[in-house]
């Protein structure tokens, strides 16, 4: 053992990940976490006898840092990932319903991919996809090869919005709504014009144009708190990780000997000392805890936030056979059964995940209701016969930094102009967008990185702050 001791601030995927790494390179590891969970806002909450997920979380076969993880956890077998890529794609006929026809028409695509390479796997689904015309397909595609040539990595791809790139190469609005958004608005959390290109060429070139199998969906097969929150407890706590919840920072501030001390908001004259501190919450909150220590205000403060909402209906009833679906023309963005994972033993437990939910994020639950549940009839006819015997709402008001233009220079590396005071979290310069795979490949940097630091130092005198 080093002997070191430090602190994990924020007890989300960054931060478990984190202090996995801190501990595994022998590191004395204590763990601060606001909420009486862990897991951030990828986890889950009782509700009744039902155990409800703050939000619909799906990852990548190419998301191998988080899969990883999991396996760390002990609980890759508690998540299942498709065999191939495949997307039902919903479109309503009548989109505002004025038909008044008894039996709503659905328009239904599928996407899926064969077994050729990429990027041709993906070619006999664009081929068919019945939403746009051939012409239209045609243009997708030449599109799409040349965002493979796009450099994501560049300053000046990122200055550059995806929606007037699209539209200099021929992807008009209705293309624009009726298929790149299907990917970029949930992938980005941000309205499919206005996302950056750079990231939106990641997300692109890595998941849809990349190897055959790298955008086959995964999913939790159970609530997402039993392995972001009570998993990563007993592996925590099997490595010897002291993990304090409901212990929210206040401050960083220097300690006598050289070593930080973490101020706590409930408990002020106690301070938790370390040779260093990773400060693995919200861009917002890093900025606030920090700020003693830091000499000037940290550009990330530009980074600004995004808002996901999720509504929650519970039919008495099965509405529909499909595990989970995308819609267009349609204030429905994607559709999930959760009743196996939720533990409901009849009827069917419906999640409609709404991303760039900037016009959802204040309206009030009655009017989000009489708004999506004729919504979901649209799409899901039997839904109409079904009655809801439950009706929620979770929200997410900063759910992600807003993956925009001009970020790319906003996105701190893990390290900052303070001695052994790091950063961790998926808005940090990870070369991914804001996801949870981003969120551990963060982890992974800051622990790397504080270990750096404090290699080869002598131990702070911290026990004199103590």
């Amino acid at each position: 053992m080093t002997g070191r001791n430090v602190a994990v601030i924020g007890g989300g995927l960054a931060g478990i990940t984190a202090a996995i790494g801190l501990r595994e390179a022998g590191f004395e590891v204590t763990m601060l976490e606001a909420r009486p969970r862990l897991g951030g806002a990828a986890t889950s909450f009782p509700r009744g006898d039902l155990v409800i997920d703050n939000g619909q979380h799906v990852f990548l076969r190419c998301c191998t840092a988080y899969q990883d993880l999991l396996a760390r956890l002990g609980v890759a077998g508690l998540v299942r990932v498709q065999q191939r890529f495949d997307i039902t794609v919903l479109s309503p006929a009548d989109p505002d319903g004025a038909s008044g026809r008894a039996v709503p028409e659905v328009r239904t695509a599928r996407l899926r991919r064969t077994g050729l390479p990429g990027p041709l796997h993906l070619t006999r689904a664009l081929a068919g996809y019945p939403l746009l015309a051939p012409a239209e397909r045609l243009r997708v595609a030449r599109a799409a090869l040349a965002l493979r040539r796009v450099d994501a990595a560049a300053r000046a791809a990122d200055e550059v919005r995806l929606g007037e790139w699209l539209a200099a190469r021929g992807q008009t609005e209705r293309v624009r709504r009726l298929l790149w958004d299907l990917f970029i608005v949930s992938a980005l959390n941000t309205a499919g014009d206005e996302a950056s290109l750079a990231l939106a060429a990641t997300v692109i070139k890595m998941a849809l144009l990349g190897g055959r199998d790298a955008a086959d969906i995964g999913m939790a097969q159970v609530p997402l708190g039993d392995l972001h929150d009570r998993a990563a407890r007993a592996a925590l706590g099997g490595l010897g990780v002291r993990v304090r919840l409901s212990a929210r920072a206040e401050n960083v501030q220097r300690a006598p000997g050289g070593a930080l001390a973490v101020q706590l908001a409930e408990h002020p004259s106690e301070l938790v000392t370390a040779d260093g501190v990773v400060l693995a919450v919200p861009p917002d909150q890093a900025g606030a805890v920090a700020g003693p220590l830091l000499a000037a205000a940290p550009g990330w403060r530009g980074l600004g936030s995004s808002p996901i909402v999720n509504v929650h209906v519970v039919y008495d009833r099965p509405v529909t056979d499909l595990p989970f679906a995308a819609a267009v023309g349609s204030p429905v963005q994607w559709v999930f059964d959760k009743s196996l994972q939720a533990g409901l033993p009849t009827g069917q437990y419906l999640a409609i995940s709404l991303s760039a939910a900037d016009d959802y994020i204040d309206m009030p639950v009655a009017e989000l209701r009489k708004l999506f549940l004729p919504a979901l009839e649209r799409l899901l006819p039997s839904a109409a016969a079904g009655t809801v015997t439950d009706f929620f709402v979770t929200r997410e008001r900063r759910a992600t930094f807003r993956q925009v233009p001009g970020t790319a220079a906003l996105r701190p590396g893990s390290a900052t102009s303070v001695p052994g005071l790091v950063l961790a979290g998926a808005w940090t310069d990870t070369g991914w967008p804001d996801t949870m795979e981003g969120a551990v490949r963060s982890g992974h940097n800051a622990a790397q990185e504080l270990t750096r630091e404090l290699a080869g130092k002598p131990v702070a005198l911290a026990e004199a702050a103590r």
